[in-house]
């Protein structure tokens, strides 16, 4: 009969360290969750805190975003819908593809162009902001959806990452796909994409969760209260000539679900995506 193994004690100092952790990043969501059944002013001049006063509970909040400031948000919302959805498609794609086509072909500058990609990640985005800008007006883009998408249609960190996934992936499946009749795009998209399902489900949720959050490149580009994406919007519901805490606050609430459902869709792809790639290459 087998026993129990008894807990280590470096795996039960893991085991705390995670509850640590795990406290520490859901205790702000938890905040503004407790805040947001709140009157929003008594909110914000008493500061953020951790019990549900049942006495001052209210659904105020949530009935201003739902009623007298729907249209606004949730055309926000839409913006940032189709801006996450869209540039995470186009992201995954370019991204799988050329990193795909780095691991396993091999041609002339094939070196020099990783090492150009390695090189891009480590240049801040902030330094290359101006010069972006300024394709943009040429291309007529801004203040549109895909002068926000286009510029970041090809990230340095999922093709490194897809990269890296692929080089752990035997050969031996083009060569037998080659026997087969099938085409240098047909093994892409019916052999590997299939094979790299994990590398893809832990970079939709990262660069979904990059794009749903971007701010500083979407307040360049777009410039009308009807293109903004949720961060913007909420920004600008504080202004010096008066506060709206109870779109704030509720908006931020709301605006936590998508990436939330994304993750546990995703998390289990996320975990051996980020594993596997990890280790392989």
């Amino acid at each position: 009969m087998t026993g129990t193994r008894r807990p280590t004690p470096s795996g039960l100092l893991m085991l705390l360290l995670f509850i640590v952790v795990t406290i520490a990043v859901l205790t702000p969501f938890y905040a503004i969750l407790v805040a947001s059944f709140k009157p929003a002013k008594l909110a914000i001049s008493s500061g953020l805190s951790y019990t549900i006063d049942w006495e001052l509970f209210t659904w105020e909040n949530y009935r201003s975003l739902f009623t007298e400031s729907a249209d606004t948000y949730f055309t926000w919302f839409k913006n940032s819908l189709v801006i996450t959805f869209l540039a995470s498609v186009v992201s995954l794609f370019f991204s799988a593809f050329v990193g795909y086509g780095l691991a396993m072909y091999d041609f002339k500058f094939k070196n020099a162009i990783f090492v150009a990609i390695l090189l891009v990640m480590m240049v801040p985005t902030e330094i290359i902001m101006l010069p972006l800008y300024k394709l943009m007006i040429q291309f007529k883009m801004i203040n549109t959806l895909w002068g926000v998408i286009l510029p970041f249609a090809v990230a340095p960190l999922p093709t490194f990452f897809f990269r890296q996934y692929a080089s752990g992936l035997p050969k031996d499946f083009m060569d037998a796909g080659r026997i087969d009749g099938c085409t240098e795009y047909g093994m892409f998209f019916r052999i590997f994409c299939p094979l790299m399902l994990p590398a893809f489900g832990a970079m939709t949720i990262l660069i979904a969760l990059g794009n749903w959050n971007n701010f500083l490149w979407p307040m360049l580009v777009l410039r009308t209260n009807d293109m903004l994406t949720i961060p913007i919007g909420l920004s600008t519901l504080i202004t010096p000539y008066g506060n709206n805490y109870q779109v704030l606050i509720a908006g931020s609430v709301i605006a936590i679900l998508p990436i939330l459902l994304l993750f546990l869709f995703f998390q289990r792809y996320f975990i051996s995506g980020l594993t596997v790639g990890g280790v392989k290459g």
